[in-house]
């Protein structure tokens, strides 16, 4: 799980390094100032979300549960990196990267769920 997360904030980081897209809508490169608080929340916020998948994983099959989480964190140090959000949309980005984790994971918990209801074996019994 760290190693997801350290991946994902490492790539997040680096693709964050270059401008992607023209000047008028493109995504900006690293805004001057300090990166390590969002390094540290987007660190957090990727170890989170890894286990949240992660511990799904370990009651039920869960598609990619890795990809998943480094996918999220890459995606929330890369923009965090290029816009510095305020403490309240920061936030609000945490919020939504968590959220996500879960409901990748919701749909494998409910069929998983239904599946062994009453302690039953479905696989091979």
């Amino acid at each position: 799980m760290v190693g997801i997360t350290v991946l994902g904030v490492g790539l997040g980081w680096a693709s964050a390094l270059f401008r992607t897209g023209p000047e008028e809508y493109g995504l900006p490169s690293v805004a001057p100032g300090a990166v390590w608080p969002y390094l540290a929340v987007w660190t957090a916020t990727g170890l989170a979300a890894a286990v949240a998948l992660r511990v799904a994983a370990a009651r039920t099959p869960v598609y990619a549960v890795g990809r998943v989480a480094a996918v999220l964190t890459a995606l929330g140090t890369r923009l965090s990196l290029g816009w510095r959000p305020e403490a309240l949309a920061l936030g609000a980005m945490v919020a939504a990267v968590l959220t996500a984790a879960v409901l990748w994971c919701a749909p494998a918990l409910r069929s998983g769920a239904r599946d062994n209801r009453g302690g039953r074996l479905t696989s091979g019994s």
